[in-house]
């Protein structure tokens, strides 16, 4: 049996690492990257010998490129013809008037966080609710932030149950090299509720969700806040068991110098993960409270690189690779090379 073909469509900060993504997966095959213009990924790409082919996505653009010293390989129609799959990473709207082309194509795709819903069959997680999404055409992802917290709070449904969440999100305000916003010297609040706990209850409606929003102005990483009411009780020692078990979810203590979201930056560098991308969020031991039924920690949520192993699971399911939840995300994080972690110091 051929390998599934996969296209990405723009090549931005969520796109480099599908790419990257699909690469790894030694069931696919990543037939090649769209942009519309010569940018520091697209260069970057050239520099590095061209490990993906690169198409444009009307021909007038490729002046650009041949300008650049940036070889292309053909159109974004071209690509179309040659793919069963799209991962669509367009900025937030685009992916509404691409999926026209990817209709007529033909073409299954599936979405980042910034589309609406209803341009879709189903709104995905990898973890939560795989099994909706097997066979269908269009799938779109949960936020970064969404993403991580629906791996914790699922992690825990699954063995102890969980009634309602309430969470506070600290969100950086702007990705690295995001030169044109930001805020400075200033928390911005947003009203209840934010959209990750309507996403939440979307996605697992059993469960009643509100929360907070709170931009501030940093660049790498999330913090989320989570104060779960779970319908038996559990302990600190049970839940970080879980979380351990969980080969997406990362825990790290306080005490051993992750203190803040770029101490894990940090780290990543150190272990030489590429552009310093972690896949699994971390929970941090010294945030774990409980009383009764109530149960509060926190998370990191790297937000650049956090929805690639769902995305990877979203191509599993759209194309039937697996019908069955724990083998495809089971497939998707062994080809990713994510096992449960060991604590550093443990």
């Amino acid at each position: 049996m051929s390998k599934p073909k996969v296209g990405v469509v723009g090549y931005g900060v969520i796109g480099q690492r599908l790419a990257d993504g699909v690469a790894l997966q030694g069931d696919m095959e990543l037939v090649g990257v769209v942009d519309v213009a010569p940018t520091l990924s697209t260069r970057a790409l050239c520099e590095a010998g061209m490990p993906y082919d690169l198409y444009v996505v009307e021909a007038a653009q490729k002046a650009a490129f041949d300008a650049a010293g940036i070889p292309v390989s053909g159109t974004m129609d071209d690509l179309l013809d040659k793919v069963d799959i799209v991962l669509d990473s367009s900025p937030g709207g685009v992916g509404r008037k691409n999926k026209e082309l990817y209709q007529a194509k033909g073409v299954k795709a599936v979405f980042q966080g910034g589309e609406k819903n209803d341009i879709v069959d189903v709104f995905f997680h990898g973890y939560a609710n795989y099994e909706k999404g097997v066979g269908k055409d269009y799938l779109k992802l949960t936020s970064c932030n969404t993403t991580g917290l629906i791996r914790a709070v699922d992690c825990l449904d699954r063995e102890v149950g969980v009634e309602r969440v309430i969470v506070t999100i600290v969100r950086r305000v702007a990705d690295p090299g995001d030169t044109h916003r930001g805020l400075v010297d200033v928390a911005q609040v947003e009203p209840v509720p934010n959209h990750q706990a309507v996403d939440l209850m979307t996605i697992m409606p059993h469960i009643e969700a509100t929360g907070l929003l709170v931009h501030v102005p940093t660049t790498h990483g999330h913090i989320i806040n989570v104060i779960a009411t779970t319908k038996a009780d559990v302990s600190k020692e049970r839940a970080l068991e879980l979380f351990e078990a969980h080969p997406r979810i990362r825990n790290v203590k306080i005490a051993d110098g992750f203190n803040s979201n770029s101490a894990l930056f940090r780290y990543a560098r150190d272990l030489g993960n590429k552009r310093a991308d972690m896949y699994d969020i971390a929970v941090f031991d010294e945030t774990i409270a409980t009383s009764g039924r109530e149960f509060m920690f926190a998370i990191n949520i790297p937000q650049e690189a956090v929805v690639i192993p769902e995305t990877m699971d979203a191509i599993r399911a759209a194309l039937s690779l697996q019908t069955d939840r724990l083998e495809a995300v089971g497939l998707t994080n062994e080809y990713l090379g994510l096992s449960a972690p060991v604590a550093a110091g443990a």
